[in-house]
């Protein structure tokens, strides 16, 4: 993979594959037919000012900033973007359909710290945040706690989000990233808002997290399994750290 690295340590070819990425995004959704279920709950979010947080797969990235507009959006919209140079070129790509980011993940240390307090900042401002509970770096469609502590402390609901497209590759990637083909037939899948209490005890929190991994799931499967495409699962038990492994053991997870 040096070639890989030679690519991303050049900003020149850096800025050369963000816009031949975000050309691409154009590409996909003027020749396919694309169509929204599930907008209206969100889209009355949008109306009456309120923010929200939205929370997609990784592997379903490529497509959100056109999800965003199937609603009507206006309103500043936010994606939670690593900050390592892998996440500056998707930053420098949805740039160009004029959506923020904010650099970091809601893990510990200082740096999750900081991209919580710039989250919560934009939240209170009203804008909404786009979140991937398993990125940047995994399991697959295993969600850890970020998205809901976020929404917590905001005291906003999480809407699940995803997309799915009749004609695709699938890469063999940690998160089996999905790249829609030209002339596809495509649905952006809004589900139902999940609302988390703050007074949640941290029994209350873990219930919630599984609670958005499901939903998230069944919604990615069932948009999936509609157009007729082989369901991608969840990381199954082995491609799973250790200590997450023990935790699923002990919660009666199967991982399937």
């Amino acid at each position: 993979m040096q070639w890989h690295k030679r690519i991303i340590k050049s900003d020149t070819m850096r800025s050369t594959l963000c816009w031949l990425a975000a050309t691409y995004v154009r590409l996909i959704r003027v020749t396919g037919r694309w169509r929204t279920e599930g907008g209206d709950h969100p889209a009355h979010y949008l109306t009456e000012g309120k923010p929200f947080v939205v929370a997609f797969w990784h592997q379903r990235l490529l497509m959100m900033p056109y999800t965003w507009r199937s609603v009507g959006g206006d309103r500043p919209f936010n994606m939670l973007i690593s900050s390592h140079r892998d996440g500056e070129i998707i930053s420098r790509t949805v740039a160009q359909f004029e959506i923020k980011t904010i650099a970091g993940s809601t893990g510990q240390g200082k740096g999750g710290a900081a991209a919580l307090r710039q989250i919560l900042k934009a939240l209170k401002a009203g804008e909404v945040v786009g979140m991937t509970p398993d990125g940047p770096r995994g399991p697959r469609m295993r969600a850890s706690d970020g998205v809901i502590q976020a929404a917590r402390m905001a005291g906003v609901p999480i809407f699940p989000l995803t997309y799915s497209s009749s004609r695709r590759k699938v890469f063999r990637s940690w998160d089996r990233f999905v790249l829609p083909l030209p002339f596809s037939s495509g649905v952006f899948h809004w589900g139902d808002p999940i609302f988390v209490d703050r007074k949640l005890d941290e029994a209350g929190l873990e219930a919630k997290r599984l609670e958005l991994e499901n939903a998230l799931t069944r919604l990615t499967q069932e948009t999936d399994s509609a157009l007729g495409l082989e369901i991608i699962p969840p990381a199954g038990p082995d491609e799973l750290p250790k200590q997450k492994r023990s935790a699923m053991a002990a919660a009666g997870e199967t991982g399937k």
